[in-house]
């Protein structure tokens, strides 16, 4: 029938440059956060067999995978570190002569305008690889106990240079308490992103074995979140925020994106979606059976973080898709 349909969608469909014009989200390299983890000993790169084509590194190699994010423009990378001793309440985590300090030491030193955040949690640094001080009968992790321990931790990683402190344990009042001790300390331009919404996920494995960081007894159920549960993932977001969060984060990404949209349309705060390693392993095992096309899938997988409200991205896949970005 002649004139009918009055509207064809497909019209602005037909080339690119079409599509472009009235694309609605879009994925900037300046979007993407590379994870990096450190750890001790020298001329160390050793590939990471559950995140393949991420590495561990000494710091003095640390630099050769800066030096490639500065190169393709990423502006921020997100350090985990391997200490070179344990104990039961993690102490090496707030020893400025242990790798995560020392290596933002050394970013900064070469590279000023990238911007460090550091990982502050215990799960690395404890023997039981709890994200914090037990409780006497080892059955969770004692919450105001490891309060001041926090507090010691963001102070010494921003000393080193962090300029933005990622707390990711999920103890209550830990927002509040860190960004009082880093004022106190005269850090008051050291920004805090919490791991607000951080659901007990399986998504996580593989970063266990990248980091040595899986609990040797129970779970951490009794502190990050439940799957179920949005309403308490906004309740969680506007705690931290009222303590003080300069940016909120979401985590795991793909499984949660309508989390990380209520977030979105319910707070205006900087926004971040942790795309977490079980995500990554599961595109890289599949596009190394030829199941999928992993460019493709990946590309589509960020742009849908950003459609759902997310303003940055941490990500394993961070130096692909940068080189991706250019291509285009």
């Amino acid at each position: 029938m002649t004139g009918f349909p009055i509207y064809r969608p497909r019209r602005l469909r037909a080339t690119e440059n079409l599509r472009s014009l009235i694309r609605e989200t879009s994925l900037s390299v300046k979007d993407l956060i590379f994870p990096l983890f450190v750890v001790p000993g020298e001329n160390v790169k050793d590939e990471i067999e559950t995140l393949k084509n991420n590495y561990q590194w000494s710091v003095d190699r640390v630099m050769e995978a800066v030096d490639e994010a500065v190169e393709l423009g990423i502006p921020a990378v997100l350090l985990f570190g391997l200490p070179s001793y344990k104990d039961e309440e993690g102490s090496s985590a707030w020893d400025d002569n242990e790798p995560v300090q020392r290596a933002s030491k050394a970013i900064k030193a070469k590279y000023p305008e990238m911007v460090v955040i550091t990982d502050a949690c215990f799960c690395e640094y404890t023997t039981h690889g709890h994200c914090g001080i037990l409780t006497p009968d080892c059955a969770s992790v004692d919450n105001d106990k490891t309060l001041p321990n926090l507090a010691k931790l963001a102070v010494s990683q921003a000393r080193c240079g962090a300029d933005i402190i990622a707390p990711s344990n999920m103890m209550d009042g830990y927002v509040a308490t860190m960004r009082k001790a880093l004022d106190d300390a005269g850090y008051t331009n050291t920004a805090i992103m919490a791991y607000s919404a951080k659901f007990a996920s399986a998504y996580y494995g593989p970063f266990r074995a990248a980091a040595d960081s899986a609990p040797g007894k129970g779970d951490r159920k009794g502190y990050q979140m439940d799957p179920g549960n949005s309403d308490e993932a906004m309740r969680e977001i506007a705690l931290d925020i009222e303590e003080g969060a300069d940016i909120v984060m979401v985590k795991p990404a793909l499984a949660y994106q309508d989390v990380t949209r209520r977030a979105h349309e319910t707070f205006n705060r900087p926004l971040c979606v942790y795309n977490v390693s079980g995500e990554y392993a599961m595109v890289k095992a599949a596009a190394e059976k030829g199941w999928i096309d992993e460019k493709r899938i990946v590309m589509e997988t960020m742009l849908s973080f950003k459609r759902a409200g997310a303003k940055m991205i941490i990500t394993y896949h961070a130096l692909d898709v940068a080189k991706w970005l250019k291509e285009q």
